[in-house]
């Protein structure tokens, strides 16, 4: 009879201590935790780890390295390019989708049936792929076929070869990011934008403010926390760009839309399989978007406190 008193007693303990929040709410974070650990964590630390070593794909012939592949590096000027190219798109990309996506939230806070339905219009290219969206826009801007190229010749202007010009390549898969991404942000702004309260529109409206100077001197500083979490967020994902180059340009003409991921997958995943190397091309970039984040993170939280 104890021993049954014992386990029922255990069972109650066990499930009054994960009842109260403080624990229950670990709980609901193991998922993300466990998926973080999985697909984050332990790659990370794996990718450093390699990077030390002279390996391919099939792990055989390993041999330790020391920092060669870091040194490497700074010789391999295709690599040092591709940092370039994924800066440049980062600087071509990151501004315009957190201007653009908070101009249309802007535009359409009010609400009516025919901003519901923008909204929606606006979001649907985020639903598809980015290897989608780089189909639809390598058929679009395609010279011989495309519809763009076809408008633009109906009123006598040259055809450009969107993909294929160096200089207009990468503005152009810029471009068709923004597009398909940009609904993101104007849902984060647009939530953001309809949170502030209207008594500061009533007294800017009454202290004469007209409606630019109200955006930005009420609707801006209101929305600085939220813009710096779209700018740290677009911030990261460009800088990892990847699948929309692959699909429309491959990286040409010459490598010059080569990204830095798209090196470090031929280098590790095509011949001649160096999986070290291209480990430690992937920490170098790592520690870039890291000193990039934190620069952000630090940039806009002066912002906002003098915003106050």
């Amino acid at each position: 009879m104890e021993e049954i008193d014992t386990s029922v007693n255990k069972k109650r303990s066990f499930f009054r201590f994960w009842n109260q929040p403080k624990h229950a709410a670990y709980l609901f974070m193991a998922p993300s935790i466990i998926i973080l650990l999985f697909f984050m964590v332990i790659p990370l630390v794996g990718t450093l780890g390699l990077s030390f070593f002279d390996i391919n794909i099939f792990f055989t012939g390993t041999k330790f390295v020391g920092l060669d592949n870091f040194i490497q590096f700074f010789h391999d000027q295709r690599a040092i390019n591709s940092m370039w190219h994924t800066v440049y798109f980062t600087l071509l990309e990151t501004p315009t989708q957190v201007i653009v996506g908070t101009i249309a939230a802007a535009a359409l806070s009010r609400t009516t049936l025919f901003n519901r339905f923008s909204r929606s219009v606006f979001y649907v290219p985020v639903i598809c792929s980015l290897t989608t969206s780089g189909i639809i826009f390598s058929m679009l801007l395609d010279p011989n076929i495309g519809w763009i190229p076809y408008v633009l010749h109906q009123f006598g202007m040259s055809t450009p070869q969107f993909f294929r010009d160096a200089s207009l390549a990468m503005p152009s898969i810029a471009v068709m990011t923004v597009w398909k991404n940009f609904g993101v942000t104007m849902t984060i702004m647009l939530t953001a934008i309809q949170a502030i309260s209207p008594s500061l529109y009533e007294s800017a409206e009454m202290d004469g403010a007209n409606k630019k100077q109200q955006f930005f001197h009420v609707t801006i500083p209101q929305i600085i926390p939220s813009l710096g979490f779209c700018v740290m967020t677009n911030l990261i994902g460009s800088m990892q760009v990847f699948d929309q180059i692959y699909v429309t340009t491959a990286g040409g003409p010459e490598f010059k839309t080569e990204s830095a991921v798209q090196y470090i997958y031929s280098r590790g995943f095509s011949a001649p399989y160096q999986l070290g190397y291209a480990s430690s091309v992937a920490t170098i970039l790592f520690v870039i978007i890291a000193v990039l984040s934190i620069s952000a993170n630090l940039y806009m939280s002066h912002k906002e406190k003098q915003m106050r």
